[in-house]
This record gives structure tokens, C-alpha cells and sequence, in this order.
């Protein structure tokens, strides 16, 4: 009886213990495949695809290719000590400056074709009225001008009577300096300045200057084409 009481007693045991196997297998399996549940084996085929397709790298992962030119000059650069990013830059920089001493260059022959035109003068009834120079200084746009007499009578100026315009009409503020009220008949030069307000030429390109005598208003001394400094 006590015989039967143990093998009733191990059959027993084995059969809880083969229970808890597989019940603890079953659990490990179905955990298992939860946690890899999407994750796929990677796609390791060649393709030859390049529209995009499964196996294709993406668009942005593609590769570079270099081109052998470029290659040899940065294999060059190294061997011979120098930094082909430095080289490159100062290429461009030489590029830039040749570029700005062009543009200089092209700036200092605009300016030296337009004073050029000087000196300008008019003459009328032995009188002679020139302009040597233009100059932008401060505020102001001046002429170097000259006056002499060469008639065989002196010649009274009013300066207020001085008239200046631009290539576009318009009536510019003017004022007279140094020259003289009245202009003796010897041949002597006199030299003044003619001051015109910068904020007056805005888009002007040319000038034009007309004087005559006072009271009688006989003369007409005319300059056109006084070229505006820049």
C-alpha cells in the first residue's frame, strides 16, 4: 500500500513538473514573438532598380562620386604641403579683387572721360566766362569758373541774373563767389565758384550755365553739358 502511496506520489510530480515545462515554453514563445513582432530581415539583395524601389538606397543616402580631376589636384595640394580648401579660396578672392580693380578701373575712365570736357567756355562781345573744374565737396557741387574782358568797355555782372539748369529743366539754386561786380577791359583773369547743393542734382547727369551783363542784359554767355560729378 505504501508502495503504490509513492509511484501514485512520483507519476504525480512528473506529470506537474512536464506541465510547468511546456506551460513555461508556451509563455517564453509567445513573448518572444510579441517582441519581434515588426521587425523584418533586412533586404540584402542586389537590385539594379533606381526608381526608388525596395533595395535602393534613398535619394538623400546616395553616394557622391568624385571625378578624377578634382581627386588628382586634392592628392596634389596635400603632397605639396597646402590646404586645397585655402587654395580654392584664394582663387576666389583673386578672382574678386580682379573683378573690383575692373570695376575700379571702369570707374576712374567715367571720370576721367568727364573731365575730359574741361575746361568749357562761352564767349560773347570780348567777354569770356569758363569752367575749368567741377568738384563734389561736403554738400555742395562746385565749379571752378573764370571770367575776363577783352572788349574795350568794363562790363557790370549781376550774379543773382546767373542761371543754372539740369539735363532734366529744372531750375537749380545757385550762388556766385570771388567773381568780380564788374569786369574791367584789360584781358585779366578772375576766378571764383559757382556752388550748387547736392540735394538739388538727385538723378542730374548734366548742367548748363547761362550769365548775362547787367543792366543791359546784352550778352549771353551759355555752357552746356557740364558734366555732375558722381
Amino acid at each position: 500500500m505504501v508502495l503504490n502511496s509513492t509511484v501514485v506520489l512520483t507519476l504525480i510530480l512528473l506529470t506537474l513538473m512536464f506541465g510547468a515545462g511546456v506551460t513555461s515554453s508556451v509563455w517564453g514563445f509567445t513573448l518572444g514573438r510579441e517582441a519581434l513582432t515588426g521587425t523584418t530581415q533586412p533586404d540584402v539583395r542586389p537590385s539594379s532598380n533606381a526608381g526608388g524601389k525596395q533595395g535602393t538606397p534613398a535619394k538623400g543616402d546616395q553616394v557622391s562620386i568624385l571625378k578624377e580631376k578634382d581627386i588628382l589636384k586634392t592628392v596634389k595640394a596635400r603632397i605639396e604641403g597646402r590646404d586645397p580648401d585655402k587654395t580654392t579660396a584664394q582663387g576666389k578672392n583673386k578672382a574678386d579683387k580682379a573683378s573690383s580693380k575692373s570695376a575700379t578701373a571702369k570707374k576712374t575712365a567715367q571720370g576721367q572721360n568727364a573731365s575730359a570736357k574741361f575746361p568749357m567756355n562761352s564767349r560773347d562781345g570780348g567777354i569770356t566766362l569758363e569752367v575749368t573744374a567741377a568738384n563734389q565737396r561736403s554738400n555742395s557741387m562746385l565749379l571752378d569758373v573764370s571770367m575776363k574782358n577783352e572788349g574795350t568797355q568794363a562790363v557790370r555782372f549781376l550774379y543773382s541774373f546767373l542761371n543754372v539748369t539740369d539735363n532734366q529743366g529744372r531750375v537749380l539754386s545757385a550762388t556766385a563767389e570771388d567773381l568780380p561786380a564788374e569786369l574791367p577791359p584789360n584781358g585779366q583773369i578772375f576766378y571764383g565758384t559757382v556752388s550748387i547743393p547736392t540735394a538739388l542734382l538727385e538723378n542730374a547727369k548734366e548742367l548748363s550755365l547761362t550769365l548775362t551783363d547787367y543792366p543791359g542784359q546784352k550778352l549771353q554767355l551759355q555752357i552746356v553739358g557740364i558734366p555732375v560729378p558722381k
